[in-house]
């Protein structure tokens, strides 16, 4: 056991003091050039630190994107790690971007990367694949209740391709997105004040009112900023689940960096937006 509260009560703590934004870590090559800096480890290191010290300590969560370290090889993971642990120490709950999905034994070595107790990477929460069935996720749903983390598990993604998939309807007349949110319900039920299952809804796919989004969790949404969602558009699209939605901004943070006070103050309108709609709605 790490001792900690569950990850939804301290998500819910977090969201209620700090705001409701998670903002994106995303080092990617033509972010790095926008900054001046060089698609190398040691670009890498400056990104990722200036973006930490600007924001870990005023934002709710934390979200970065491990495939733009692991290109790097060892030392780019090793980045990672020192990331991850000053992201938690500056107070900023810290949600790997993993994706992760796999079956058995595979799934739990996945599971135990990012959130057991001594793992180098521990996390406060992982992203996750159910499309090898939600029943293939056992492994990381059992860890986490141990070790009071958290899982984000993709259900209505905004990617264009993931509707084949998701909006798919299964014999029993639910469309597998359907399907894997009363999953996240069941897993939440009788949490207090928030259970510690996400999901992962994009916030450009529009009226929802057909899902039963409020199950209990956290919504994990994506799209604010430069993929076209706003604000303004969470109540609409969320309805009475929007107080437990967590928008993740990353673009539309970062592309104020290099200099940390415009990457605090982009974070600060953010965050201050979302609560407005959130309290508007």
């Amino acid at each position: 056991m790490t001792g900690l509260e569950p990850f939804g009560a301290r998500l819910r703590r977090a969201m209620d003091e700090r705001g409701p934004l998670c903002v994106g870590i995303d080092p990617h090559a033509s972010l790095l050039a926008e900054w001046g800096l060089n698609d190398d480890v040691s670009g890498l290191e400056r990104f990722s630190r200036t973006v930490v010290e600007a924001v870990a300590d005023r934002v709710a969560v934390l979200k970065p994107q491990s495939a733009f370290f692991e290109r790097f090889g060892s030392r780019g993971v090793a980045v990672l790690e020192r990331t991850v642990q000053e992201a938690r120490a500056a107070g900023a709950l810290v949600l790997m971007d993993a994706k992760r999905g796999d079956i058995g034994s595979t799934m739990a070595a996945y599971a135990e990367s990012f959130l057991h107790k001594d793992a180098p990477l521990l996390s406060d929460a992982l992203t996750v694949s159910p499309y090898l069935g939600y029943g293939s996720l056992s492994p990381a749903v059992a860890l986490a209740r141990e070790t009071g983390t958290g899982l984000f598990v993709l259900a209505l993604t905004s990617n264009p391709e993931g509707g084949e998939v998701q909006h798919a309807v299964r014999a029993d007349g639910r469309s597998v997105g359907a399907t894997m949110l009363g999953h996240l319900a069941a897993e939440n039920a009788g949490e207090e004040p928030l259970g510690s299952f996400g999901a992962v809804v994009g916030a450009t796919l529009g009226d929802l009112s057909s899902y039963e989004l409020d199950m209990g969790g956290p919504i994990l949404a994506p799209g604010i900023g430069a993929q076209g969602a706003t604000a303004a558009d969470l109540p609409a699209v969320f309805g009475g689940a929007v107080r437990n939605v967590v928008p993740s901004v990353s673009r539309g943070v970062l592309r104020h960096g290099p200099d940390a006070v415009a990457l605090r103050d982009a974070a600060e309108r953010f965050a201050d937006g979302i609560r407005t709609a959130v309290t508007a709605g």
